[in-house]
Formats: structure tokens, C-alpha cells, sequence
């Protein structure tokens, strides 16, 4: 059945691509622990399997994911401290080293949003929709997105997100930045594999998880201070092979050939 914890989250390789999907359509994906654990764990598989260069998440049905499940969290007051089980930590996505690339098929709603927030960049369908719900819910801004969403939009956008919990459109939501990519016709998932198979094939792996590590390191940090680490990266980046197979391919006029990232376990630093 749909709830059985393989089938919570879909996963189809498509190429050098991972594509998972959230998969309660009938509650718009609503997010439970066991969704969790499904998606987290197959983040994990895939940060060490060498033929997966790009991860895209989406949601089966109407929906991309609807936030916490309602059912679920009327009990959450009867839960005590001690009653918790530990759990990996909620924004385990942004430590992907790998694009990690979101295709809003639907509502991304509360914790929904903030899941969306945590892919590097988002294509989002005419139908995609987003709202921050915690203030109607008598919630606080939860995991980060209080850092997250003013970065992408804007001190007063956010804040005005976040007070109102308005549902926006994906109209308004790429003219503000929330959606980098509006796709108007067409599946929006074939749009997101498509950019994500285009990054697997031309850029290396190396360079693309250095990047995105400067990109979140650099967020709090000065212009000087950027520059500076960015010379002992540059200076490490020379030293390596991706270098020379950019240069060479790009004169050969032929497609790179770069090796994929070692294991996270790995002593080699990336």
C-alpha cells in the first residue's frame, strides 16, 4: 500500500539524475517521521553513490508537500522531552554536496515550504503555490526558514510571508525569487532533470560541492574574508585533475570527463 515506508518516497534514476517523490498524494504529501526517515536515508545513499551527480525532489499528485501532517501534530503536545527519539537533524538536505534541485508540482505548504527552501534552487509548475502557515497555526518560523527566506526574497517580503502566512502563486514567487525557474507548459519535473542532467554532464562534482560549501560559509561572513578563502580554495583547485580535464575538454571540444566525488568518509577534501 501507499503508506508502506518504501513507497512514501519514489525513487527513479533517470541518467546521472536521482528523481524522488514525496508520495501521500491523498493528503498532498503531508510530511509524517516515516516520510522522513524514507527521504533522508535516500539523501544519504545518494550522496556516496558516484553514478548520482544531481538529486531532483518533487511530490506526487496536487501537491509538493502540504507540511507537517495536522493529525499527526495534534498530538504533539501530549509528547514529552524525554519521549523523543533523537533524530538526524530537519535540515539535512543542505548538506548535500551535490545539486540538490526542487520542481514545486503544487503546494508547499508550512514545513513543505521549508523543504523547498532547502534545494538549491527551485522550477515550480503554473500550479505551484507557497505559504509559510505557521502564524494561522499559533507556530513560530520553524527550521530556519527565518534565515532562509530573507535571503532569497527580501527583509519586508519575508516578513510579510511569514506574518500573513498568504498563499502566493508561482506567479508572484518567480517574480520575487522564490521559484528560479517558471515553467508555463510541460511536465516541471522533466524541466528540473533536464537543468540537473545538463550540471551532471558538463561540471565537475568537485567544483559544484566547493561552490555550494563557499556559497554557505560566505552567507554571514565579509567580501575580504570570501576572497581570501577563495584563494586557498583556487590554489587547491589548480592542483587538481578537474582543472586540467576542464581545460583539455574545452580545447578538444568535447564533453568532460570528470570523476565523481569521493565518499564523504573519504580523507581526500573537497
Amino acid at each position: 500500500m501507499t503508506g508502506a515506508l518504501g513507497e512514501l518516497v519514489l525513487a527513479d534514476r533517470r541518467g546521472p539524475v536521482l528523481v524522488l517523490t514525496f508520495n501521500r498524494p491523498a493528503k498532498l504529501n503531508a510530511w509524517t517521521d516515516e516520510l522522513e526517515d524514507r527521504y533522508f536515508g535516500l539523501l544519504d545513499a545518494a550522496e556516496d553513490d558516484p553514478d548520482v551527480r544531481a538529486v531532483v525532489v518533487t511530490g506526487a499528485g496536487r501537491g509538493f508537500c502540504a507540511g507537517a501532517d495536522l493529525q499527526r501534530l495534534q498530538a504533539i503536545g501530549e509528547v514529552s522531552e524525554a519521549d523523543r527519539t533523537p533524530r538526524r537533524p530537519r535540515d539535512l538536505p543542505l548538506t548535500l554536496r551535490k545539486p540538490l534541485i526542487g520542481a514545486i508540482n503544487g503546494v508547499a505548504a508550512g514545513l513543505g515550504m521549508v523543504e523547498a527552501l532547502y534545494c538549491d534552487l527551485r522550477f515550480g509548475s503554473p500550479s505551484a503555490r507557497f505559504t509559510t502557515a505557521f502564524a494561522q497555526r499559533g507556530l513560530i518560523a520553524e527550521y530556519g526558514i527565518s534565515w532562509l527566506l530573507p535571503r532569497l526574497v527580501g527583509h519586508s517580503r519575508a516578513t510579510d510571508l511569514l506574518l500573513s502566512s498568504r498563499m502566493m502563486d508561482a506567479e508572484e514567487a518567480f517574480r520575487i525569487g522564490l521559484l528560479d525557474h517558471l515553467v508555463p507548459t510541460g511536465s516541471v519535473v522533466d524541466a528540473a532533470v533536464a537543468y540537473a542532467t545538463d550540471l551532471a554532464r558538463r561540471c565537475s562534482p568537485a567544483s559544484m560541492a566547493t561552490i555550494k560549501s563557499q556559497l554557505s560559509n560566505d552567507a554571514d561572513g565579509t567580501y575580504s574574508h570570501s576572497v581570501t578563502l577563495a584563494e586557498g580554495l583556487m590554489f587547491q583547485a589548480f592542483r587538481g585533475s578537474d582543472v586540467v580535464e576542464g581545460v583539455a575538454s574545452h580545447l578538444d571540444k568535447r564533453p568532460p570527463n570528470f570523476p565523481s566525488l569521493p565518499v564523504r568518509s573519504s580523507d581526500v577534501p573537497v
